[in-house]
Formats: C-alpha cells, sequence, structure tokens
C-alpha cells in the first residue's frame, strides 16, 4: 500500500507544480496547437504530464530500496532505469514538437533492450505451434520482445486523445496484472504496478474530467513501456500464467494500432504513419457526443471531451473480464482476443457508417428512434 499511496502523492503534487508553473512559461510545455487532426482540446494545456508520472513511480520503487538499505538495485529501480530512453525522448517532443515519429519509436525499442538486459525481461514461448520454435532461439526472443514492447508503447500513445482515456484504461490494465501478480504470489510485481497505478491516479484527478493536464508523448510512451514491461516480466517469470493474458490484458491499444495501420495502408492507400481524425474514439467524440449540433463553447466542448473516455473504457473492461477468467488458458484467451476483435470492427464499421447502435447514444440525441446523419466536416478528415 505504500507503493500507491506514495506515487499517488508525489504524482499529485508535481501535477500541481506544473499547472502552476505553466503560467509564467507561456506556450513552452503547451499544447497550443489546437485545430490537428486528432487534437480536441479548446485552449493551451500543459502536456508534460509524464513528468509527474515517471516521478511518483521512481519514488515509490526507490523509497523502500532505501528504507531498507539495500546494496543490489531492486526489479522497480531497474525497470525506471531502462525506461529513460522512452521517457525522455517523448519528453523532448512534448517540448520541442521537432521528435519524429519513427525516433520515439526507436527510443522505446532501446527501453526494451535495456529491460532484457538488465532485467531478462523477455518472451520466451507463446503457447502457439511453430511461434514457438521462434521464439526458443535467442535472436528470435530478443527481436519479439522489442517489436512487442515498442509496439505497445506506441499503441497507448495512439490512444492518448481524450481527457482521462490512455491513463484510466493503463490503471486498470496494471490492476489486472497485479492480480494476477498476486495469484502466483510474485509480490515485487504487485508492488511495481501498483506504483503505477498509484502515478496515474495522481495525475488522473488533474487531467479528468477538466483536462487540466496531458500526458504527452513523454506521458503516454513511459506508461506504454511500462504496461508492456510488467506483462513481459509476468509470463517471463511464472509459467502458470498463458503467455497471451499480456496480450489480452492490452488488447484494447494493440487492436486499435493494427486494425488503423490496416485501414491506412490498405484501404485508404496512404502513410501507415500518417495522422487522422477517424480513430475509434475520434468517431465516438465527433458522431455520438453531438458536437456539431450542440453548443461550441470552451465549457460544452470540455464536458464532450470527458465524456467520450467512458465509452472506451468501458470497451478495455470487456477485454480484461475475460483475461482475468482465463489468464491460465491460452486457448480460451485466443478465442477472446478473436472475439474482442470481430466486436470492435463491428462496432467500427457501424458508428462509420452513421449506423451507431442506439445504446451508445443518449435519449436526448436520439430523434424518432434514429441516429441523424452527421455530415463528415473537414475535422473527421486526415489533414
Amino acid at each position: 500500500m505504500t507503493h500507491l499511496l506514495l506515487s499517488f502523492l508525489v504524482s499529485f503534487l508535481f501535477s500541481a507544480l506544473i499547472i502552476r508553473a505553466s503560467r509564467d512559461w507561456g506556450y513552452q510545455g503547451r499544447d497550443s496547437d489546437l485545430f490537428g487532426p486528432q487534437k480536441f482540446h479548446v485552449i493551451a494545456v500543459p502536456r508534460i504530464g509524464g513528468v509527474a508520472l515517471f516521478a511518483g513511480v521512481l519514488c515509490a520503487v526507490v523509497y523502500p530500496w532505501l528504507h531498507l538499505g539495500l546494496r543490489q538495485p531492486s526489479a522497480g529501480i531497474l525497470l525506471m532505469f531502462s525506461a529513460l530512453p522512452a521517457f525522455l525522448v517523448g519528453l523532448t517532443e512534448d517540448c520541442t514538437k521537432n521528435v519524429k515519429p519513427v525516433w520515439r519509436l526507436v527510443a522505446a525499442g532501446v527501453s526494451a533492450v535495456l529491460a532484457i538486459v538488465l532485467l531478462q525481461a523477455q518472451i520466451s514461448r507463446a503457447d502457439i505451434p511453430g511461434l514457438d520454435w521462434l521464439l526458443s532461439t535467442s535472436l528470435g526472443a530478443f527481436a519479439a520482445t522489442v517489436f512487442t514492447v515498442a509496439g505497445v508503447a506506441n499503441a497507448v500513445n495512439i490512444i492518448d486523445g481524450f481527457n482521462g482515456l490512455s491513463s484510466m484504461c493503463v490503471g486498470l490494465m496494471l490492476l489486472a496484472f497485479a492480480y494476477v501478480a498476486h495469484q502466483v504470489g510474485d509480490t515485487e510485481l504487485v508492488l511495481i504496478s501498483l506504483a503505477g497505478v498509484g502515478a496515474i491516479m495522481g495525475f488522473f484527478v488533474w487531467n479528468y474530467p477538466a483536462g487540466r493536464l496531458f500526458l504527452g508523448d513523454g506521458g503516454s510512451y513511459f506508461l506504454g513501456f511500462f504496461l508492456a514491461e510488467v506483462g513481459v516480466l509476468l509470463i517471463s517469470r511464472h509459467s502458470e500464467v498463458s503467455p497471451l493474458f499480456a496480450l489480452m490484458v492490452c488488447i484494447y491499444p494493440v487492436f486499435e494500432t493494427v486494425f488503423s495501420m490496416y485501414r491506412r495502408r490498405v484501404l485508404r492507400a496512404v502513410s501507415a504513419g500518417q495522422p487522422d481524425g477517424i480513430h475509434l474514439h475520434s468517431l465516438i467524440y465527433r458522431r455520438i457526443m453531438r458536437w456539431t449540433f450542440g453548443a461550441r463553447d470552451a465549457r460544452a466542448m470540455t464536458r464532450r471531451n470527458s465524456m467520450t473516455a467512458p465509452y472506451l473504457w468501458t470497451l478495455c473492461v470487456s477485454s480484461l473480464a475475460p483475461a482475468l477468467l482465463f489468464w491460465d488458458s491460452t486457448p480460451m484467451l485466443l478465442a477472446c482476443m478473436l472475439l474482442f476483435g470481430v466486436t470492435y470492427v463491428g462496432l467500427y464499421w457501424r458508428i462509420v457508417r452513421f449506423r451507431t447502435p442506439r445504446w451508445m447514444v443518449f435519449r436526448g440525441d436520439v430523434m424518432g428512434g434514429k441516429v441523424p446523419p452527421v455530415v463528415v466536416k473537414a475535422a473527421d478528415k486526415p489533414e
């Protein structure tokens, strides 16, 4: 519990200091781009919330090490050291807006390599014929681990589009990891996971619903890396945990990323890395929150922003529930992943074709039992 409370308190205080200090920085460290395809805020907001998250987790893992007078660094400290490249490169982008996505992805990969060297955090099995053979080789396991960790870090960054969306999802995922770590008796991973949850909650109270502080790339890449590594450590340390459990826990941001790449590259014939405004969370905001028909003052748009995240939290929980039920069964987890993918695609195509399920629409927005069509504005298209 100390890990949870200490990380919460440090993250909360750092977040408050960042918000207060940003008033004297002009637009330095603020997200002043209000018109990009994935921008849904109406005033400039500090986007270096990752500093508060990193500080919160760091204090939570360093304190017990100092308190007990240990000579060897703990797994938590080594994990935070490994996270530095992903965090610092993302933070540089937050402050300069001049770091290309490919370099942020490379930095996440470097962090994954450090974790392999320092923590032996490596994926060596999948319980899937053929893939297990590949992972049985040193090179295959190394490549799969780096690719997976960097991919999850990038996926968390992709879903970071609305107040409270990615931070709450990662918090819930870490709680799932903490639960299974407790089930297998891994107290160290339980405490590391809870340190992450506490730091997220300290940031979350400032981010949701008012959006006074953003994660930024530093925060989202750090959280994504941290989440992925906890999952890798869990399945590498405990053979009774299905290797697909970690993937099932992270399936929402991972599938969002894979589907977006397919949609851009195959369906639209554009670069897979090109940003656009038609992610699932973007569609929910634009076509369910009804911003084109309602008031467009700052207060109303901020409220619509905050009302978007609960839809995606529900989607996230829908993957966590079966993950926790079948954490030791690869066949069941594989079936649940396929079901999630079918559900996601079906829901996406219904919304994009203006056939949003009635249960997703507020009663006040329903006209004659049907959702009125929404004209696709320029904001619905990539720049």
